[in-house]
């Protein structure tokens, strides 16, 4: 899911920044002025940092990094272009940025982060790369060599030389299961093998295979379940025979009818007033009727919002503690991060779920296996089949239950897969065809992410002959 309160710090070029960023240099030095540990929203805190490798400053928040671009003296955009304009004191010292009215103070001028975060691989010769077999490691994840999978090692090799020499910025990790086995496990910059990684939308996902777990355990009865008959208490606002019969099957496709679009800038509603408020369940549904409820595919965030919390009042737990009993556990995924509390308390991660690769790797494979985990029917088979099928269209692209379903055009050939896909270039692909399940996690926040490319240079072309 998009953060939306990092929308106030840019994260992606635009062209009227570089047009600007034409008029007005900083020097790696000068940037260094405004480095530091400053407020930030809900009383946390964030740092400001100046890049020695491409001359950006950067505002850092839970590991992610957002660039901001020069307009002036002391003034930066942001990727709404609204300015950042840093303050100083009498005696010329930054003290301060402002943003939207609001001043947010500097509380130490210094930083702490990892020379790492600059660089893919610090020190690293592009050159000497060589495709290993993944490390053994007692996670339930069997390793395997690419010898006989069909994959290109030379070709991967050129994948991580230019991932290392800057070609393709803020690639974290890239693992590929194939037949069974992990074949393919690099990270990059300050990530390893044990670092939670944030996976935005791509929790969407996760939430769809809770949702089929519920339903198989008879805490939810079907899809065609009222989605008000799980909020007694709650009358929404522009109520109306429309909103009265929205259904799971609705939330999950991303039909519910409401006017909430991310894509569609006439809707009533969006993620970042949905935020700032104190129940975005009843903020998205609060919203006026845009369409009938089944027709229309929208991105709308506060439709798996909801899903959520109806599995929570479904099973009577958070959805977490269900998780860990139905999915994780079974999984063995032990080290995970999931606040979900869908009020502005949890504006900065916004409900999504935090995992480590190897774990994302382990929920494609489930599903590229039909559920089945260790001879252990984890998620039913009909709802792996039902969740990665055609039930709408999303912003142009075929959609299930909260699964992209994307396809591939290389040499000829055209490769299909049910995706997880979230902000920054997180991807879970499962290719069922090819019996192969591909991870990529990012930092490329709101910006393009060169996932989907690496994935048609250098991962199917073979595969394709």
């Amino acid at each position: 899911m998009k953060n939306i309160y990092l929308a106030i710090l840019l994260c992606s070029c635009c062209l009227f920044a570089d047009a600007q960023q034409q008029a007005y240099k900083y020097t790696y030095q000068q940037l260094r002025e405004y480095e530091g540990v400053y407020h930030y929203i809900n009383s946390s805190t964030l740092q400001m940092a100046a890049s020695p490798k491409d001359t950006v400053l950067y505002a850092i928040v839970s590991q992610a990094r957002y660039a901001l671009h020069p307009v002036g003296k002391d003034s930066f955009l942001n990727n709404a272009h609204q300015p950042i304009r840093f303050l100083r004191s009498a005696s010329n010292k930054i003290i301060a940025y402002t943003y939207r009215g609001d001043t947010l103070a500097l509380i130490n001028r210094s930083v702490t982060v990892s020379d790492k975060m600059w660089y893919p691989r610090l020190g690293a010769n592009t050159a000497a790369y060589q495709y290993h077999q993944p490390d053994a490691s007692n996670d339930g994840l069997a390793t395997g060599s690419i010898a006989s999978s069909g994959l290109d090692s030379a070709l991967l090799n050129t994948m991580v030389r230019k991932i290392i020499a800057g070609d393709y910025p803020n690639v974290h990790s890239v693992l590929i299961i194939k037949d069974g086995k992990l074949i393919f496990e690099e990270y990059f910059y300050e990530y390893t093998a044990d670092t939670l990684q944030s996976q935005r939308s791509a929790s969407k996902s996760v939430v769809s295979a809770l949702t089929g777990i519920a339903i198989h355990q008879g805490l939810i009865k079907s899809v065609n379940d009222r989605m008000l008959s799980y909020f007694p208490g709650y009358h929404p606002a522009n109520d109306s025979p429309l909103k009265e019969g929205i259904t799971i099957d609705n939330l999950l496709s991303n039909q519910s009818g409401v006017s909430y679009d991310e894509a569609y800038n006439k809707a009533a509603g969006d993620e970042t007033t949905m935020g700032y408020t104190d129940n975005w369940i009843k903020y998205t549904f609060d919203l006026p009727m845009l369409d009938t409820p089944g027709k229309v595919g929208r991105y709308n965030s506060g439709n798996p919002i909801t899903m959520g919390r109806i599995i929570e009042i479904a099973s009577g737990q958070p959805i977490a503690e269900f998780a860990v009993k139905n999915l994780f556990g079974p999984l063995g995924i032990t080290n995970f991060k999931w606040r979900f509390k869908p009020d502005k308390t949890e504006s900065e991660d916004f409900c999504q779920v935090f995992l480590r690769p190897r774990d994302m790797a382990k929920f494609g494979l489930l599903y590229l296996n039909n559920g089945m985990w260790n001879d252990k029917q984890v998620i039913p088979a009909d709802w792996v089949a039902t969740s990665t099928q055609k039930h709408s269209v999303v912003q142009g692209v075929d959609y299930g239950y909260l699964w992209w379903l994307k396809y591939f055009d290389v040499n000829g050939k055209r490769f299909y897969t049910a995706g997880a896909q979230g902000n920054g270039g997180q991807k879970i692909y499962i290719f069922k065809q090819q019996n192969m399940v591909v991870v990529i996690t990012g930092g490329n926040f709101n910006s393009q992410s060169p996932s989907d490319r690496l994935i048609k240079t250098y991962i199917l072309p073979p595969l394709a002959k």
